[in-house]
């Protein structure tokens, strides 16, 4: 049974940095990090894989986000840096439960078949 456990969501000012968790356990190949923000579809912010570390990242977040892990402690982190009001939003954090290869995957929700609960990051200017 896969479990998530988001923290570290709050306010700050623009310009600043958040650190986001997610605590995880059960069976998965990558965690991958959306946002939704009021009257928006949910999109995607970036992802690790599990085995090799890879990342990637959504354009509007590149440079300025970095996702890494804690293997010891079954935690991802969402490290966002250079904040702007446009990254206010609920963010969650998903699980993976299948293996897939090659370019451009574990971009789609559809990929995901667990969600944590949410945290809500609010930026102001």
């Amino acid at each position: 049974q896969v479990q998530l456990v988001e923290s570290g969501g709050g306010l700050v000012q623009a310009g600043g940095s958040l650190r986001l968790s997610c605590a995880a356990s059960g069976r998965m190949f990558a965690i991958g990090w959306f946002r939704q923000a009021p009257g928006k579809e949910r999109e995607f912010v970036g992802r690790i894989r599990l085995t090799g570390g890879s990342t990637d990242y959504a354009d509007s977040v590149k440079g300025r986000f970095t996702i890494s892990r804690d293997d010891a402690k079954n935690t991802v982190y969402l490290q966002m840096n250079g904040l702007k009001p446009e990254d206010t939003a609920l963010y969650y954090c998903a699980a993976a439960p299948s293996y897939c290869s090659g370019y451009g995957c574990y971009r789609g929700k559809a990929e995901y078949g667990y969600w944590g609960q949410g945290t809500q990051v609010t930026v102001s200017s």
